[in-house]
């Protein structure tokens, strides 16, 4: 195992006690580079904790039993270098070794564009995709798609878990699947306690992965590892996330996304070439269709993430107990980021869903669990503070704290981007007929779905003393 070191949020490393306790969530981060590197292209670094893929995992989520040396050395390898290393490829007379470029896009990484260079979310979507495709990216596109099938995916395994509650210990509670650092913690240190009840529905950026290396390789006639797919996304965790095993395709030799860089990653290489996005010219998103571009920009339900706690619950609502939900009220708990949501029927409880963010929140979580007094059937989960917005790739000051002010601007613009059911896509309809073999087919389970566990477990989280 490589010594990767991570001090997180003044965290010591989780196998050992905890040297310093947190006040609150909002502490300043550091980190240590994962790898040193001797070639050739120097980074200019708008934060000090954007440089060479250090490993930035939100609120001590890794440490240093966590990576083995091979994992260590491909997050290195996520960074702006190797984007150009295919740039430059693609530029070579050998056509045979020439990529595909196809970048995807995070929602929750344009209101940062958005905020930070003062333009409407759509506009920033335009300018992005202006600038990427000025580089040489062939397609950009948004993962929002994405998105719908995980969403539609996580509320139909809710509903199936909840009417097997009584057979199946367990089935729940039932927890999100699409932070990637709340899920290497639950594999490398909760052990089976928590993964039997992880969802299966692989994140956003996964399953985008399947479709630009699956459905979209297959539309244009390309072998999937002809494709070199970029996620642009707003946390660390994504490219740790990426190297997963189970989202490799021995077949290709290819990985379903090959490379993650963050949102302040890609204003790194703004500022290395000297581009402005107000300077940028604007050019629509593409689509996995055709030719046909993105409309305008869309979100789903939910302030700071991808809301599968709104959809789960109102979808559980309806299917479960023919109950219409249009507004959901939130009660906030011990702090803003651990909130509840109840359904009731006939002067009873049927329904306790929260959201727990930030490490604190999942902490006394899984206590609660190990207590036996834990009463959710669901609970979103994510590791950062405040949700994705706060992803530690984007909206830090200089000293590698959270710049609140461009958070807040970047949360009246996500609040503002209208929002789109999952249901009502009717492009995800046409997909689970004509690529997936209908919605309880055999490949939607290979496509759409993976498996939790626990891996290399040296201590058990009972060992740590808080």
């Amino acid at each position: 195992m490589v010594n990767i070191f991570c001090i997180i949020h003044g965290l010591n490393v989780l196998f050992q006690e905890c040297s310093k306790k947190q006040k609150n969530d909002d502490t300043q981060s550091t980190s240590v580079d994962a790898l040193s590197s001797g070639d050739g292209f120097e980074e200019k670094n708008e934060f000090p904790t954007l440089a060479n893929a250090k490993i930035l995992l939100s609120d001590c989520l890794a440490c240093d039993s966590c990576m083995t040396s091979e994992e260590g050395a491909r997050v290195f390898q996520q960074n702006q270098k190797e984007l150009f290393r295919i740039l430059n490829l693609n530029k070579k007379c050998d056509t045979s070794k020439h990529k595909v470029l196809a970048v995807s896009i995070c929602p929750q990484s344009l209101p940062y564009f958005a905020a930070k260079f003062n333009l409407s979310v759509n506009d920033a979507a335009k300018r992005l995709c202006g600038f990427l495709k000025s580089l040489g990216v062939h397609y950009v596109f948004d993962t929002t798609i994405a998105a719908d099938f995980s969403l539609l995916e996580s509320q139909r395994e809710f509903v199936q878990r909840y009417q097997r509650r009584n057979q199946e210990e367990h089935a729940l509670p039932m927890f999100a699947s699409a932070c990637p650092g709340w899920i290497r913690y639950a594999e490398r240190v909760l052990t089976n306690l928590v993964t039997s009840h992880i969802c299966t529905a692989k994140s956003p950026q996964q399953i985008m992965g399947s479709l630009v290396k699956g459905y979209f390789a297959r539309q244009q006639n390309l072998s999937p590892d002809k494709i070199f797919h970029v996620i642009v996304a707003p946390c660390y965790d994504k490219k740790l996330e990426a190297l997963r095993e189970d989202f490799y395709t021995a077949l290709y030799n290819s990985q379903e996304v090959d490379c993650v860089l963050t949102s302040g990653e890609i204003v790194q290489i703004m500022e290395q070439k000297n581009v402005s996005m107000e300077d940028v010219t604007e050019v629509s998103v593409d689509t996995l269709f055709d030719d046909m571009k993105e409309g305008d920009v869309v979100r789903h339900d939910g302030k700071r993430s991808d809301g599968y706690l709104e959809h789960i619950f109102k979808y559980a609502a309806k299917e479960l107990f023919g109950m219409e939900v249009k507004e959901i009220t939130y009660k906030a708990l011990k702090n803003k980021d651990f909130q509840e949501v109840t359904l009731e029927k006939d002067g009873e409880t049927v329904l306790r869903f929260a959201a727990a963010y930030g490490f604190r929140n999942i902490q006394n979580m899984v206590l609660k669990m190990k207590k036996g007094k834990f009463l959710y059937h669901f609970v979103e989960v994510l590791a950062c503070p405040g949700g994705c917005l706060n992803g530690k790739g984007q909206a830090q000051t200089e000293d590698g704290k959270p710049d609140k002010a461009l958070l807040n601007q970047m949360e009246e613009v996500y609040a503002a981007i209208p929002v789109r059911l999952p249901e009502t896509n009717v492009h995800v309809q046409k997909m689970y007929q004509d690529w997936l073999e209908g919605m309880d087919s055999k490949k939607v389970q290979e496509t759409l779905h993976t498996t939790y566990s626990a891996v290399n477990q040296t201590a058990s989280s009972l060992d740590i003393k808080w």
